[in-house]
């Protein structure tokens, strides 16, 4: 009986053994990734549909597609969950304060004013800006906006958001032959556009300290 296992084990073509374990490794790094904001999901994202591309099932991408935008979303849901909670807590939680910690007050003014005017549009370009989705979220939590209609507009961010990395991932095994080549051009680009806005941050941020000085 175990034999006839493992022989059926070893027998498995290589892209069903793919398909067995990725799709829900990439849900559980995903929806890791949406409660712990230091997992880089948009490279795994890509790096899924680099895999995919290779493979000869024409669904391959769909799937990716998919489990990539409902495991965001779920992520993101039970993390407004866990923040209303707090914001309702007399004492708070280490959650609230996690996300707190991670925006500066100049990033959390500017989400604010952009929420009261644009709510669905700021919370889809919160999910596609790098180090953007954390603010917003924490607008969205001060502000008190209720779970249903903040689902709304994040289904809209998941669904772009899985999207737009995706492509990055298809560019990348477009280019390459070999599926490990893809995925590294895509994990590189994609670590790239996180760093941009980081890196103009900073240099916006020494360019104003500087004219501080200047006028001190």
């Amino acid at each position: 009986m175990s034999g006839g296992l493992l022989a059926a084990v070893r027998d498995l073509p290589p892209e069903s053994t793919q398909q067995a374990v990725g799709y829900p490794s990439l849900f559980l790094l995903v929806s890791l990734g949406a409660l712990v904001p230091v997992v880089p999901t948009g490279a795994i994202v890509s790096s899924a549909a680099v895999v995919a591309f290779h493979q000869s099932s024409p669904f391959s991408l769909l799937y990716v597609f998919l489990v990539a935008s409902a495991a965001a979303f779920l992520g993101d849901l039970a993390l407004y969950w866990l923040g209303q909670r707090q914001v309702r807590s007399r004492n708070g939680s280490r959650w609230l304060g996690a996300l707190r910690s991670r925006v500066t007050p100049d990033r959390l003014a500017h989400a604010q004013e952009r929420l009261d005017s644009h709510q669905v549009s700021v919370l889809v370009l919160s999910r596609l800006v790098p180090a953007g989705r954390i603010p917003v979220m924490l607008a969205c939590l001060l502000a008190r906006m209720p779970l249903r209609r903040f689902a709304r507009g994040d289904a809209a961010a998941c669904l772009a958001w899985a999207a737009t990395y995706q492509l990055i991932g298809i560019l990348g095994g477009s280019l390459f032959p070999e599926p490990w080549q893809g995925v590294v051009a895509a994990v590189g680009l994609t670590l790239l556009v996180s760093a941009v806005p980081a890196a103009w941050r900073r240099l916006r941020g020494g360019g104003r300290d500087a004219l501080r000085h200047e006028d001190a």
